[in-house]
């Protein structure tokens, strides 16, 4: 849950720090006076990018910081791990977003600096949006099908169709590529086939390649490399070289060694430096003997150099990506050698990935469709809840005329607002105000398999009012039983609800707008003002009144 919010120079708003509970947390205040700031703040933190006109005017940058809590850290620990970032203590979660004026903005997670995406893959775990434009959503295919997998707990079922899913379509376009490749003339598979003998010729591996270099480099500095051996093997062992020093030497150690036997020990050593420089003597001398390319072996070598070189221009330098150059080739030529043969084959993968595609398309439809009749049962009774006492709400599961990523089956939410009217999509019938009350209820239904601790609503309770307002807080309060809820509302009945209340204001009364948001659930005079405000006038008796009713005892 969302602990502590501090925001700095964000547009009209100098700066504030908030602490949060967890439960309903109601937003509330005059239209323009910027309640959008604090959901553009948690935006940040969730990785909304943002540019220098959010800075307040005057300031340097703009700067908001939270503290998260998660009572089981595991999940977002697993996540700050594979993002390489520290993980939380005591299950805190600190995120820190800075947009200065003149200089780069500054991200830090948990105290260390983090990127962008690191934060939006962090917001998908701690905040969900829903705001205005989230009705509008309802009219998608894609967004209904979204809901109702979600409802139906299909995760299992739709990543074994996908895994079928995506073999049926890399063989489908294995089947494309082929066909669209025409058959090679005989001059073609000639010269392709040249191309590969000359590729396997080279014994393409790693080690294979560094030692043709090698071999290269040491031949093109043979002459260098011959007479660098040559004046070594001189030095070790020639005429005047160091061995013949050294024989010298160990017969006069063999001299001492008669007449004090305590040098024994030192001739010894010296006796095995004699053998060693002998030994390094005729290793440098079989070295420069093997730096002796004939004329054959120079030319052999350098074609097998200039092939490999040709290679690494035409297909890049790695090894690996000319060794997959060669078996692409290889499988071209295999296949010319046998389109038809090749053809049919992969006519068989094909029929075969798709039995079993739509063997799991079929344990998924069945899935939504079980999901479908209990999802439309419960969002119906929730939206005669919202004021349509004799409204009708299906779900209809429909095949597609082809696959498709998300299964083999589409939805249409189907909706009659008024008794006697036959139900039809949501796209043909809905007003906004049905469209709101309808995602609502859905919402509603859906809240307890969202896992996300931290639901911002956005006036979703716009376009409705009188009595379903209350209907609205009741099931705002509902919700909030087993998450966090942060709603912006104009409604009263939804405000009164909420255990918590925030006030956004706006004080134009100097030279320069200023806003400001302040707690007032701790005092009952300033929240029956503000239901009062909400209810037409905070000075009226009755809508005192009736503020005070709205809050209770």
């Amino acid at each position: 849950m969302l602990q502590s919010l501090r925001i700095r120079n964000l547009a009209l708003l100098e700066e504030v720090s908030l602490d949060f509970e967890a439960g309903f947390t109601a937003v509330t205040g005059e239209t323009g006076a910027g309640k959008s700031i604090l959901l553009g703040a948690l935006s940040l933190l969730a990785g909304e990018r943002a540019d220098k006109t959010i800075i307040r005017q005057g300031a340097a940058a703009c700067e908001v910081e939270a503290a998260l809590f998660f009572a089981k850290a595991k999940g977002i620990d697993a996540v700050l791990a594979e993002l390489e970032l520290p993980a939380c203590e005591d299950g805190v979660l600190i995120l820190k977003r800075s947009v200065p004026r003149e200089k780069a903005p500054k991200i830090t997670i948990n105290g260390s600096l983090a990127t962008l995406a690191a934060l939006q893959r962090l917001g998908e775990h701690w905040v969900d949006f829903h705001g205005p434009s989230e009705p509008r959503r309802l009219l998608k295919d894609s967004c209904q099908l979204e809901l109702l997998d979600l409802f139906g707990r299909a995760g299992g079922a739709l990543k074994a169709y996908q895994e079928n899913y995506g073999a049926w379509r890399e063989r489908v376009a294995e089947r494309t590529k082929i066909l669209g490749e025409t058959k090679l003339s005989p001059s073609q598979i000639e010269f392709l086939q040249n191309q590969l003998t000359r590729m396997e010729a080279l014994a393409l591996t790693s080690e294979a390649i560094e030692a043709l270099e090698r071999d290269f480099s040491r031949m093109n500095r043979s002459q260098e490399l011959i007479e660098l051996t040559q004046a070594l093997t001189n030095g070790l062992t020639g005429d005047d070289g160091v061995q013949g020093r050294v024989a010298g030497l160990l017969r006069e150690a063999h001299a001492l060694e008669e007449i004090d036997s305590a040098s024994k020990p030192l001739a010894e050593r010296l006796a095995a430096a004699a053998i060693e420089l002998n030994d390094l003597g005729s290793e440098f001398s079989s070295l420069g003997a093997e730096l002796q390319f004939d004329t054959e072996q120079a030319e052999q070598l350098t074609g097998r150099m200039n092939t490999w070189l040709e290679l690494k221009r035409k297909h890049g330098g790695d090894v690996t990506v000319v060794i997959e150059a060669r078996d692409e080739l290889k499988m071209r030529l295999e296949v010319q050698g046998d389109l038809e043969g090749a053809l049919a084959r992969l006519e068989k993968q094909i029929a075969d990935a798709e039995r079993a595609m739509k063997k799991e398309g079929l344990a998924l439809r069945a899935v939504q469709e079980k999901a479908a009749k209990e999802l439309a049962k419960v969002a119906a009774k929730g939206i005669a809840q919202l004021g349509f006492k004799k409204a009708d709400f299906q779900i209809r599961v429909v095949v597609l005329p082809q696959p498709s990523p998300m299964g083999d089956t589409g939805c249409e939410f189907l909706f009659s607002p008024n008794v006697g009217e036959a139900p039809l999509p949501l796209s043909r019938i809905a007003s906004s105000g049905e469209l709101a009350r309808v995602m609502l209820a859905l919402k509603t239904v859906l809240a307890d398999l969202d896992d996300v601790p931290l639901l911002v609503f956005d006036e979703v309770d716009a376009n409705v009012g009188g009595e379903i307002g209350r209907v609205v807080a009741e099931k705002m309060a509902g919700i909030a039983k087993n998450h966090q809820v942060l709603c912006v509302t104009h409604l009263p009945q939804v405000a009164a609800q909420a255990a918590s209340h925030l006030v956004v204001t706006k004080d134009q009364s100097t030279d320069r707008a200023v806003v400001g948001i302040a707690p007032i659930q701790a005092n009952r005079k300033a929240r029956v003002s503000e239901l009062a405000r909400m209810l037409g006038d905070r000075t009226a008796k009755s809508a005192l009144a009736h503020a005070e009713e709205l809050l209770g005892k």
